[in-house]
């Protein structure tokens, strides 16, 4: 009988690189949050994919990029905090790219962990490219393996799962194996929400807002059917961010709960009942208090 493994594997790389999309991909669950908007995951989250003779918890990381922010600088810091932690390393970039993200490198190479280097978006290139990116990178890490993907036409993501495995030790199951994230319902419905929120907004906005849910409750209505109340707030930093997230005569917050509606009774498998609201807080990107809640806790 095959030896069961397991093993914790962080998953860093660029913003927007496709490093959700892969986790997602291969849990088969929506874990984070994934939109074409750079700084889209703010903090480490743990995504369980258990197969019959494996458990694999990935962590899923906010993109390396220039920090501008408080917020930025714990992103930054809970990405390349987690190399050391782990028993893999996944560095994602993309196919497209234009130079190497020699910091995080830097920081792989220093670290001496198994490292698989998957190159996203290969359907952006031609085959020539994907060659030339493989030969650049194979002298500079002695790298587990490089497997070229392209996650939009869900092609080689599975090799990512085989790879992994293949280099995990034995070991135990460290959750449920009815569990696929360590977040709670409420953080899952919170990222469902920003999402949207992300997905429908003009790009000044999108970096300012954080969402908060204050209320998740289970209820049946008066027929008997079970329904879940859930109340959240947008927050945005500006006075005018505010105005363009409610939308004349409120038609954006309606299309942002009406997307994130139908998400949610995926996700619960029952209805729900979404009311949001929008508030500004001047400057929370750099208000200690709100941005350690996106510091790492692995």
């Amino acid at each position: 009988m095959e030896k069961f493994k397991s093993g914790f594997v962080t998953v860093v790389g660029r913003t927007n690189a496709g490093k959700s999309s892969i986790i997602n991909r291969l849990i088969g669950e929506k874990v984070s949050a994934v939109t074409n908007k750079v700084q889209t995951t703010r903090k480490n989250i743990k995504a369980i994919l258990n197969t019959e003779n494996a458990q694999i918890i990935f962590i899923d990381t906010p993109g390396i990029h220039k920090p501008k922010s408080k917020l930025s600088n714990v992103m930054i810091e809970s990405a390349i905090s987690s190399i050391p932690d782990v028993d893999i390393v996944v560095y994602v970039i993309e196919a497209t790219e234009k130079e190497i993200d020699d910091d995080t490198l830097n920081k792989i190479i220093d670290s001496k962990k198994k490292t698989i280097l998957v190159i996203n978006k290969i359907d952006l290139v031609d085959a020539k490219k994907v060659a030339e990116i493989i030969e650049k990178y194979k002298d500079l890490y002695n790298f587990s393996a490089i497997i070229p993907v392209s996650v939009k036409q869900n092609k080689n993501v599975e090799e990512i799962k085989i790879e992994i495995e293949r280099n995990l030790n034995e070991g135990p199951a460290y959750y449920d194996i009815e569990e696929y994230t360590d977040q709670s319902l409420r953080e899952l419905a919170e990222e469902i929400i920003r999402e949207k929120a992300l997905k429908l907004l003009r790009d000044e906005v999108p970096h300012g807002i954080y969402t908060e849910v204050s209320k998740m409750k289970k209820r049946k209505t008066e027929s008997g059917e079970k329904i879940f109340d859930i109340n959240c707030t947008i927050f945005c930093l500006r006075d005018s961010h505010k105005g363009i997230i409610i939308g004349k005569n409120g038609t954006m917050l309606k299309k942002i709960g009406t997307y994130a509606r139908e998400d949610l009774e995926k996700m619960l498998d029952t209805k729900v009942n979404l009311k949001l609201w929008v508030k500004v807080e001047k400057d929370w990107i750099n208000n200690e208090r709100l941005v350690n809640k996106f510091k790492a806790n692995t």
